[in-house]
């Protein structure tokens, strides 16, 4: 059991590793192109190159991920994230274009190795004998941590070392995730690890198999719907309506850091709390309620209100509110997508996912410019309250309910 544990821990830490690493390099390079070239227009294109090839990598690269086999695909994705953020430094002076290219590669690579290793907590949790809602409340509260921390030690690591060292930093944590998996995590006999499968499934159908699933359970696919609505207008809010407010508003950037931090400190205890009861609630209900308390209540109050410890107290407790979702929305891809179309499913769900939150920044650039900052932040909430309470209402009607965890090993 020991020893299964610590497969688990080393999973879920280099999973962990790796999300702290791809925020420092989210900083490290575009800032290395705006010193080497000038340019904001290339800091967001090399933005770009990388996000894109994550999302569809997920997608596409997951039918080729079972076949070559779980464990082995991860170690070979990190090895091949470390060795392409070394090639971005071992090449200076390369053409903008050649670095879009040694970017894309990187995030493609970073796309695949996260969904298979997403793929391999249920097996790992289920054979250490811990259960699924935990582990997926706790990945949220490490996750948003990596996040919060990542970005600020991207600039901290830029100002000690500089951009090149930072990136090296960077290719050193995918190292040391690709040893962990590789040292101490074993799959166990039933899931597909390292042996390809003697028969194989010609690729296109595979590929099919992920989004088809997806859309014959409805439950499912509105769950994931969701969660892109609130991607969409967590990232308006994050990228456009937060900055615009404060800098209309209170005319101090110090601001900033107070009102991401706390929806980000609401986030953190909320997952702490849902770790705990998690098991013992209900998981639908808690989805949807979370999704509705944490997600307008934080734009109507930005755009009627000109307080900021009433808009930090709103989004600390939209934060507290909104650490259900995630967890819960994790648990039910694990319990309801069989063993076998995980790697397709997960890819789908997490481009679904991804894709809104370009979306979110786009249109609330436009909204903002196009309205004006209150009427957009305003239209935003009513938009998202709106979405937020459809799930709601026909819970409420028709009440639905996923199994609870509590009982489950």
């Amino acid at each position: 059991m020991n020893r299964r544990r610590a497969g688990l821990i080393a999973l879920f830490s280099a999973d962990v590793l790796s999300v702290l690493g791809d925020r420092v390099s989210m900083v490290a390079i575009p800032w290395l192109v705006l010193t080497t070239t000038g340019s904001p227009a290339k800091m967001g294109l090399v933005a770009g190159a990388e996000m894109l090839p994550y999302v569809v990598s997920g997608v596409l690269a997951a039918p080729l991920a079972d076949r070559f086999g779980l464990r082995r695909t991860s170690i070979v994705t990190d090895l091949g994230s470390a060795a392409a953020m070394l090639a971005i430094v071992l090449t200076p002076g390369s053409p903008f274009g050649v670095l879009c290219l040694m970017v894309a590669v990187a995030g493609a690579l970073r796309g695949c190795g996260d969904r298979v290793k997403h793929v391999m907590l249920k097996p790992m949790a289920d054979a250490a004998g811990v259960k699924m809602i935990r582990v997926t409340s706790s990945y949220e509260g490490f996750t948003r941590t990596a996040t919060l921390i990542g970005a600020p030690l991207g600039g901290l690591l830029i100002s000690w070392i500089g951009p090149n060292q930072a990136i090296i930093v960077d290719a050193i944590s995918f190292l040391v995730c690709a040893a962990l998996i590789g040292l101490l995590v074993r799959l166990p006999a039933t899931v597909q690890d390292d042996t390809p499968a003697p028969v194989r499934e010609p690729y296109f159908q595979a590929l099919r198999g992920g989004f088809s699933y997806l859309r014959k359970d409805q439950l499912l696919l509105g769950m994931i719907v969701m969660i892109f609505f609130l991607n969409v207008f967590n990232q308006a809010s994050t990228a456009v309506f937060v900055p615009l407010w404060v800098e209309q508003v209170l005319k101090s950037p110090a601001a900033l850091g107070l009102l991401f931090g706390g929806f980000a400190a609401g986030a953190l205890l909320g997952n702490v709390i849902f770790t705990v009861l998690g098991p013992r609630l209900p998981q639908y209900s808690s989805f949807v309620i979370g999704a509705a308390i944490g997600g307008a209540p934080r734009l109507f109050t930005l755009g009627l209100s000109d307080h900021l410890w009433l808009v930090i107290t709103v989004s600390f407790c939209c934060g507290v509110a909104n650490a259900a979702v995630n967890p819960v929305m994790g648990v039910t891809l694990y319990e309801r997508v069989p063993a076998a179309l995980q790697t397709r499913v997960f890819g789908v769900t997490g481009a679904i996912a991804f894709i809104g939150i370009p979306i979110g920044g786009v249109l609330a650039g436009w909204s903002a410019a196009t309205f004006g900052l209150r009427p957009a932040v305003i239209g935003s909430g009513v938009v998202l309250l709106l979405v937020t309470l459809v799930p709601v209402y026909r819970w409420w009607r028709h009440p639905v309910e996923l199994p609870r965890y509590e009982e489950a090993a």
